[in-house]
């Protein structure tokens, strides 16, 4: 499998399934682990970095993983930006491998549901995401991939702290698990403070599309946990457990009051919004999403019965810079890159 693979297609976790999926994106876990012989990333030299690169790498080949239907990018070597962005987009990778120096990489399946970043802040951050509202079966899924790592590297652990990270907000059991949240209702009537609010106090925190470090954009945020000292893996996941069904629970409920009370308004912005998808010559980014959001949100809500809900779930991520650069085989400038986007929308978009 290469990249070329991955144009014009989504990751499983995008094609609209699982539970809660009108409302529940995704479901990711995510382990950050560190190799016992070697310093954190920020104390390491070039020599030391390829050195931790070629030891995971060697491990991922050791485990199956490199030739059974996973990719393997190594992104010092690969040829240009484009690379990175376009797996950035796709949520394989993070900004800080994106923009990482020296050797690191990432092995992903062909699925895109597993992904192992190699030299990202810590030695490794492996990850796995489910559609939908599924967080224990992802955490299922990443503990039997670092069971299987564990049993080639040697991470860094203490007796009393846990796993050791170059960060202390991740020591300890070095997870975070999130889920990936569609509002658009509770951003429309003005009442996403209130969830915001409340999360946060019971040390969840709240990002946007890309994860930390990220705006919201869409319509979408990412809840995760804040803490991972002092508190077990199944902990964290019940606090997800508990909270999630009430945010899901109130956004069905704010979406059921706008049919009932003020379903004009909120038809008028569904089809302005697939109006202008299916009509514009020029589109850039932000607008496609805030667009893509109300008409997601205008199928969940069974206002549009023509339009694919898996169609749009890609949308969001087939729309982004790198992928039509990609799609194209060339650089294209803003301009360009607007009058693509706006030709793709209006092709996966014809009723």
């Amino acid at each position: 499998m290469n990249l070329d693979d991955l144009i014009g297609q989504s990751g499983e976790w995008l094609r609209g399934s699982g539970p809660e999926s009108d409302i529940v994106i995704s479901s990711r876990v995510r382990l950050a682990r560190n190799l016992a012989r070697f310093p954190f990333l920020t104390r390491t030299n070039d020599e030391q970095r390829d050195e931790i690169h070629v030891s995971i790498k060697s491990a991922l080949d050791h485990a199956g993983l490199v030739e059974n239907g996973h990719c393997y990018v190594d992104l010092d070597q690969a040829s240009d930006e484009l690379t990175s962005r376009f797996l950035l987009e796709r949520h394989l990778i993070s900004r800080e491998l994106a923009n990482g120096t020296g050797g690191r990489g990432v092995l992903f399946n062909r699925s895109e549901m597993l992904a192992v970043m190699v030299n990202e802040e810590d030695h490794l951050r492996i990850q796995a995401i489910r559609a939908g509202f599924q967080v224990e079966d992802a955490h299922k899924d990443i503990a039997r991939l670092d069971e299987r790592l564990d049993a080639t590297l040697e991470f860094a652990f203490s007796e009393r702290f846990g796993y050791l990270t170059a960060c202390p907000t991740n020591v300890g059991t070095g997870m975070r698990a999130s889920v990936m949240l569609h509002l658009p209702a509770l951003v429309f009537t003005k009442q996403i403070d209130k969830v915001f609010a409340s999360v946060t106090k019971i040390n969840l925190a709240v990002r946007g599309f890309y994860g930390e470090g990220t705006q919201a954009s869409g319509d979408f945020f990412q809840i995760s946990n804040q803490i991972t000292l002092g508190i077990a893996e199944k902990e964290i996941m019940g606090l997800l457990d508990r909270v999630v069904p009430r945010i899901v629970a109130y956004e069905r409920e704010v979406r059921e009051h706008l049919l009932r009370k003020d379903r004009i308004r909120l038809e008028d912005r569904v089809w302005r919004a697939l109006g202008t998808l299916q009509a514009a010559r020029s589109i850039n980014s932000e607008e496609t999403m805030n667009l893509l959001s109300a008409v997601r949100l205008g199928v969940n809500c069974g206002l549009l019965d023509d339009v694919n809900i898996s169609t749009v779930n890609e949308l969001f991520i087939l729309t982004q810079p790198a992928h039509l650069q990609r799609l194209k085989r060339r650089e294209l400038d803003a301009g360009e890159r607007d009058a693509t986007r706006a030709e793709f929308i209006r092709r996966h978009l014809d009723l």
